[in-house]
């Protein structure tokens, strides 16, 4: 089936709807720069039940009304939004070409921001969607690791990923469990010391069975079975570049978009911000970063243009 070519040339289309592409579209539609979000409902913040560090919350928000009320911002100031999946990027003639279910949109510039996907331990959708949804499964350290001071914490992981996740959660507490999601533990002599050093039991998997109960979170081996308070997967997470690869520009090794220091990839009028660029994962970084970014293409837009009010 052929696309439907949209009329309307955009000066900016962001790709991905999670906190990185709404404050890009916010700052993007103040300056008064015509701009399309496209998403597909999978904003990792979404998953949040409730952000305790994010900065003016004080009693806290879930991720489903910080986007919430981010879409509501960029739509009061002319941004449109459109649940759809952009599915290939191209450039011809100096316009982005993006390209959806039934549609192509034309842009003078892009900004991704699609995030990253957590990989997920093996239980089944329900089970882990219910733990998420009640603190029982974390997979951010960092946001909530307050929450979980003095508790009794499982980290599902091993080698360097399962290493640092479990050492950086023993400043929260004494009582922490490093199991391998699939057998043996893949460790050096020296990550082994430091984890003894440090108190943190190291056991062997493979996990055969998570399940809940009224506050605690029980994953069996075959010879053992643990309860958690919570239990973090440190099991990595797969990055959506995809369609920066398709389009040419550079990546590193892990996978991220490389950017300079004003968000611009190495492809012209193409930018990233949020997750999907290396840095720390964190709402207030990806935020950061896009109100750079948009700034940049607004200056970038008005060096090809005078950006000249009529």
């Amino acid at each position: 089936m052929t696309n439907a070519l949209e009329d309307k040339v955009n000066d900016c289309v962001v790709i991905g709807g999670g906190p990185a592409g709404l404050t890009a579209a916010i700052y993007l539609a103040r300056y008064h720069l015509s701009v399309t979000v496209f998403h597909d409902d999978s904003s990792r913040a979404s998953s949040i039940p409730m952000s305790h560090n994010h900065a003016g919350f004080p009693d806290g928000i879930s991720g489903t009304e910080l986007l919430a009320r981010m879409n509501a911002q960029a739509q009061l100031y002319g941004a449109a939004i459109r649940r759809r999946r952009i599915t290939t990027l191209h450039k011809v003639d100096n316009l982005f070409m993006a390209e959806f279910e039934n549609g192509t949109i034309r842009s003078r510039t892009v900004l991704l921001a699609t995030g990253v996907v957590n990989r997920r331990p093996a239980m089944p959708q329900a089970t882990h969607d219910e733990a998420v949804a009640r603190g029982l499964l974390r997979y951010c350290p960092v946001c909530d690791g307050f929450e979980v001071t003095d508790k009794p914490i499982g980290v599902l992981g091993t080698g360097t990923k399962g290493f640092k996740e479990a050492v950086f959660l023993r400043s929260y507490t004494k009582d922490l469990t490093l199991i391998s999601p699939e057998g043996i533990h893949d460790l050096s002599e020296i990550e082994t010391s430091s984890l003894t050093h440090l108190g943190i039991r190291v056991e062997v998997g493979p996990v055969i069975s998570t399940d809940l109960d009224k506050d605690m979170i029980r994953v069996a081996t075959p010879t053992e079975t643990y309860s958690f308070a919570s239990m973090y997967p440190a099991l990595g997470s797969d990055i959506r570049s995809h369609l920066a690869s398709r389009l040419g520009a550079r990546l590193s090794d892990e996978g991220c978009v490389i950017v300079d220091g004003h968000q611009r990839t190495t492809v012209p009028g193409f930018y990233a911000a949020g997750d999907v660029v290396a840095g720390l994962d964190q709402i207030s970084h990806a935020m950061g970063q896009a109100g750079v970014a948009a700034t940049t293409i607004r200056n970038d837009l008005g060096e090809q243009s005078a950006l000249a009010r009529c």
